[in-house]
C-alpha cells in the first residue's frame, strides 16, 4: 500500500510539473511587474540526459539538506550552480529547464509498457489501479483519488519536440530512479 501511495504521489508531481512551474513563474514574474513565463521547451540531446543523471546525486546532496518549501540561500544557488556545471550544463536555471523538459514527457509514459501514451492516460490507468486497490484505507483511497482528478483536469501538455519522447523512451530506466521510482 505504501509503495502505492508513494506512486500515485510520484505521478501527480510529475504530472503536475509543468503545470506548477508556470504558476510559480507566472507568479514570481507578476511580482517582478514583468510578463508571465512559460516551460521553455527544447529539443533534449543526449548529453544533456547523461549529464541529468551524472549531477542527480550531486544535487540529491544539495537538496536534501533544505527544509521542504523553503527558498535555498545564496551559498545553496552557488553550490548547485557549480554542480550545474560540473556536468555540463550552462547554469543552473538550464538544469532546471532540462529537468522540467525531461517531467514533461516522462509524465506521459506508461510504467508497464514503457512507452509513451501521454498524461492523461498514466493518471487513467492510476485511477483504475487505486478504485482496484482493496489495501487502501478509506481515506487514503478518497486522497489519492482527488488529488488523480485534480491532475486530470490539468490540460495535457504538448510536447513541442517529439524527438524528446523518443529520447526519453529509450533513457527511461535511467530516469525512472530519479524522477519515480515506484512510478516505473
Amino acid at each position: 500500500m505504501r509503495r502505492l501511495i508513494r506512486s500515485v504521489l510520484t505521478a501527480l508531481s510529475i504530472a503536475c510539473a509543468v503545470a506548477s512551474f508556470s504558476i510559480s513563474a507566472d507568479h514570481a514574474q507578476q511580482q517582478a511587474g514583468g510578463p508571465p513565463t512559460q516551460l521553455k521547451q527544447i529539443a533534449l540531446t543526449q548529453k544533456q540526459i547523461d549529464g541529468v543523471i551524472a549531477a542527480q546525486k550531486d544535487m540529491d546532496a544539495i537538496t536534501s539538506k533544505l527544509q521542504p518549501d523553503a527558498k535555498p540561500d545564496q551559498k545553496v544557488m552557488v553550490q548547485l550552480e557549480a554542480v550545474a556545471k560540473k556536468h555540463g550544463f550552462a547554469s543552473y536555471d538550464e538544469y532546471n529547464n532540462v529537468m522540467d523538459n525531461i517531467a514533461l514527457v516522462f509524465g506521459g509514459i506508461d510504467p508497464t509498457s514503457k512507452k509513451y501514451v501521454g498524461s492523461e492516460a498514466v493518471i487513467k490507468a492510476q485511477i483504475a489501479e487505486v478504485n482496484a486497490d482493496k489495501r487502501m484505507s478509506a481515506q487514503d483511497k478518497k486522497q489519492a483519488l482527488d488529488d488523480l482528478n485534480n491532475a486530470l483536469k490539468q490540460p495535457e501538455p504538448r510536447i513541442e519536440s517529439k524527438g524528446n519522447i523518443d529520447l526519453i523512451v529509450k533513457n527511461v530506466d535511467k530516469l525512472t530512479p530519479i524522477l519515480g521510482e515506484d512510478q516505473q
